[in-house]
């Protein structure tokens, strides 16, 4: 037994170590989903209604991967645990409004299509809520592809923290060495690389220097720009 067991280890190192792609990390928002204009719309509507004024600039920061809390408490202050919720459930009822403004990433369900057909597990990795993750892909007919969602209810820390890509990855029986992540802001990208993952973003409205900068192996506008094969060679 202690020498099969021995073997099954080092045939794991192994495995570890070959340089391959086994894995694929979605974030959410603006990789799956062009969803930020209707955030953006519903933060500001939100704020509006709290008496403080956020400017476009100021907003930037909530597309960079922070959890919900993160935001409020950085534009309200210290929060109670009851007012972040209740205010999370305000933002959120203000952004469902608007939702059915959000459209898929161009080409993302033709690449999904192709990792499906190669066998490659996917997941998603994002600070959203799991409730508007899991009922945004479900509307796009996408929720049965991923074989792990993890959320922001699922970690301590957002990104740049890379807890919620080690999570995923576990999720998926995939080592970090062999996971592809695909991000489309600085944090997300830092968050891979502190997971010595690799790392493709999506660069959208003139970000791609900033996502090079931040040590993306790859920066597209959308999947439309690649595919699988491309993908694959990152890891060569």
């Amino acid at each position: 037994m202690a020498g099969t067991f021995a073997l099954a280890t080092n045939w794991l190192r192994r495995l570890e170590l070959k340089n391959m792609l086994a894995g694929i990390i979605f974030d959410f928002d603006g990789v799956i989903v062009d969803s930020h204009p209707v955030h953006i719309e519903a933060w500001k509507a939100f704020f509006r209604s709290a008496g403080k004024a956020v400017g476009d600039e100021e907003l930037s920061f909530v597309t960079e991967g922070a959890k919900r809390e993160e935001i409020l408490r950085r534009f309200l202050g210290d929060l109670a645990p009851e007012q972040i919720e209740l205010y999370g459930a305000e933002k959120e009822r203000l952004y469902q409004a608007r939702a059915s403004e959000v459209k898929l990433i161009r080409g993302v369900a033709e690449f999904l299509g192709q990792v499906d057909v190669a066998g490659v597990p996917v997941a998603v990795a994002t600070s959203g809520s799991r409730n508007r993750v899991e009922r945004t892909l479900e509307a796009f007919g996408l929720l049965d592809r991923f074989r792990a969602i993890v959320t922001a209810e699922d970690v301590a820390r957002g990104k740049p923290d890379p807890a919620l890509f080690f999570l995923a990855a576990s999720r998926l029986r995939v080592a970090a060495n062999q996971i592809l992540v695909c991000e489309d802001a600085v944090a997300g990208v830092c968050a891979a690389r502190a997971a010595e993952m690799k790392c493709m973003a999506i660069a959208a409205n003139g970000r791609r220097k900033l996502l090079q900068e931040a040590g993306a192996d790859l920066v597209i506008e959308d999947f439309t720009q690649t595919g699988l094969d491309e993908v694959k060679r990152i890891f060569v």
